[in-house]
C-alpha cells in the first residue's frame, strides 16, 4: 500500500507526458505552410522504415457523458456523417499529395467522441479511402473506440474486413447509480453481448476503460464492477483516474458534491490494483494493465515501450498524424493541433490549408529532454551521466526511496511508480523554469 503521507504530498497537478514539451509550454510557432515542410522532412527521414500512425478524431456523440473531457459535439442528426468524413479524407489527401510515393501506414486508431456514432457504411468509406491511398506495414495495427450501446455486429464485421482487430470499450463503471450521475448508461448484458460479438468477429484484443474517483463510487460498488469485468476478461484494462476540471468542463459541476475525497479515491485505486493482479493482469505503466503475453507487456519487459498522445504503444513510429477536428500530431520535429470547432476545421480544409491552430517546433534540447522523460515514464529508467551531481530537487525523491542511481542510470523504484508524473515534472526544464498553467493538468495521484 502506498504511503498516505506521500500521496498527500504529491497529489498536485502534473502532466501525463503524452507529449514533450506539454501543450501549455508550446511556443505556437507552427502554421500551415511550415507544417507541410516539417511533415515532408519527417516522412522522408522516418516514414519508409517506420510508417505513419494515424489518429482520426470522430467527434459526434448522441448524448453527453458529464464526466467526459474529450472534444465532442452532441447531436442525433446523422446527416453530419458524410460531410465530416469527406473533410477528413480531403485532409489525408493533402498529406499524400506532399509525398512522392504512397505513404506507409503503421496503424490507425479511431477515437472521439463516439466513432460508432458513424454508420458502418460511413466508416467503410473513410477507411477504404485512406487505405487505398497508402500501403500498410507488415505489423500494422488498426483499432477503434466503441460505445457498448451502439457498436453493432455490422460495425465489428465491417471494420474487421478493413483490417481492424483491436477494440476499446468505454465502460467506466457498471454501477447504476454511478452511471446515472455521469449520464453513461450501459447495462452489463449489453457489454457482455458486444464483447462476445467482438471475439466472434475475430478481434484479437479487447480493452475496457474503467475510471476510479467517479461520483457515488465506493469500494463495494467498485468490487462489483471488477467482478463483472472478470467475468468477461478483456485483454487489456485502462484504469484511469477521474480528472475533475469543472472550470474547463462545466458539466462536471452536476455531481461535484458526490465525489469521493482524495483518501477515498486513492483507496479505490490501491484496491483496484490488487483486484487486477488477482485477476491475472500485470501493470504496463501508469493506469494500464494487460494479461500475460500481451505485446505491451513484452515491450515493457524488453524496454521498447513507447508513449504518444494515444498512450502506451509498441509502435516505434516517430510520426503520429492526427486527422479531424482537435486532433494532435507528433511528427518528431514538431507538434501541431487542429482547429477544435468542426465548422472552422472543415472551412480550413476546403480552403486547402492544414487546419493547425497551435503547435511547437522542437529544439535539439527539447528532443533530448523528450527522449529522457519518455524513457522514464515508459521504462522507469533513463541514462544518467556517472559522477553527475544530484540536483537538490531530486534529493527528496532519493531520500524517500522513490528513485535510485546505479551504473549510469536513474531508476524509478517500485515505491516511486505511483509518483512517476511528479518525478518527471521535477526533471522537466519547462516545469522547473515556469509556473505556467499548472491548473490545466489533472492531479498526479
Amino acid at each position: 500500500m502506498t504511503n498516505p503521507s506521500l500521496i498527500q504530498k504529491y497529489n498536485v497537478p502534473a502532466p501525463r507526458y503524452t507529449s514533450y514539451p506539454t501543450v501549455p509550454h508550446w511556443e505556437n510557432d507552427v502554421h500551415s505552410s511550415n507544417w507541410a515542410a516539417l511533415f515532408t522532412k519527417a516522412y522522408k527521414n522516418f516514414g519508409p522504415d517506420e510508417g505513419i500512425s494515424l489518429y482520426i478524431h470522430l467527434p459526434y456523440c448522441e448524448s453527453l457523458c458529464t464526466y467526459c473531457g474529450c472534444n465532442k459535439r452532441i447531436t442525433k442528426n446523422h446527416n453530419v456523417e458524410l460531410p465530416y468524413i469527406t473533410a477528413v479524407m480531403k485532409e489525408w489527401d493533402m498529406y499524400v499529395d506532399l509525398l512522392d510515393e504512397k505513404p506507409k501506414l503503421a496503424g490507425i486508431h479511431l477515437g472521439g467522441g463516439t466513432p460508432t456514432f458513424f454508420s458502418p457504411s460511413s466508416l467503410w468509406i473513410l477507411i477504404d479511402h485512406i487505405t487505398k491511398n497508402s500501403s500498410q506495414m507488415g505489423n500494422y495495427e488498426f483499432s477503434f473506440e466503441g460505445h457498448p450501446n451502439n457498436t453493432s455486429k455490422e460495425h465489428l464485421e465491417t471494420l474487421a474486413g478493413l483490417g481492424f482487430d483491436r477494440v476499446s470499450f468505454g465502460i467506466q463503471d457498471f454501477d447504476c447509480k454511478v452511471q446515472r450521475a455521469i449520464h453513461r448508461f450501459q447495462p452489463y448484458e449489453k457489454v457482455k453481448q458486444v464483447t462476445e460479438a467482438s471475439r466472434k468477429s475475430g478481434y484479437k484484443s479487447i480493452n475496457f476503460d474503467l475510471i476510479y474517483g467517479l461520483p457515488h463510487q465506493t469500494l463495494e460498488t467498485l468490487k462489483d464492477t471488477f467482478e463483472k469485468t472478470k467475468a468477461l476478461m478483456p485483454d487489456r484494462i485502462a484504469f484511469y483516474s477521474y480528472a475533475h476540471l469543472p472550470t474547463v468542463f462545466p458539466a462536471q459541476k452536476s455531481f461535484e458534491e458526490h465525489l469521493p475525497n482524495e483518501e477515498e479515491k486513492r483507496k479505490l485505486y490501491e484496491q483496484g490494483k490488487i483486484w487486477l493482479k488477482d485477476m491475472g493482469y500485470e501493470e504496463i505503466g501508469m493506469d494500464h494493465f494487460a494479461l500475460i503475453g500481451d505485446p505491451l507487456l513484452e515491450a515493457k519487459s524488453n524496454r521498447t515501450l513507447h508513449r504518444n498522445f494515444m498512450g502506451y504503444t509498441t509502435s516505434p513510429s516517430k510520426i503520429l498524424l492526427g486527422l479531424g477536428c482537435s486532433a494532435i500530431s507528433d511528427i518528431n520535429y514538431a507538434y501541431g493541433q487542429n482547429e477544435k470547432k468542426i465548422e472552422a476545421y472543415t472551412k480550413t480544409i476546403w480552403e486547402n490549408e492544414f487546419p493547425i491552430i497551435k503547435g511547437h517546433i522542437q529544439k535539439e534540447s527539447d528532443l533530448r529532454s523528450k527522449s529522457f522523460i519518455m524513457s522514464l515514464i515508459c521504462n522507469h529508467t533513463a541514462p544518467w551521466k556517472q559522477g553527475s551531481e544530484i540536483p537538490d530537487h531530486l534529493l527528496t525523491f532519493l531520500n524517500e526511496g522513490l528513485i535510485s542511481f546505479d551504473k549510469g542510470k536513474i531508476n524509478i523504484t517500485e515505491e516511486g511508480k505511483p509518483f512517476v508524473r511528479n518525478i518527471c515534472m521535477a526533471l522537466d526544464p519547462y516545469s522547473q523554469n515556469t509556473e505556467k498553467s499548472s491548473p490545466v493538468f489533472s492531479k498526479a495521484i
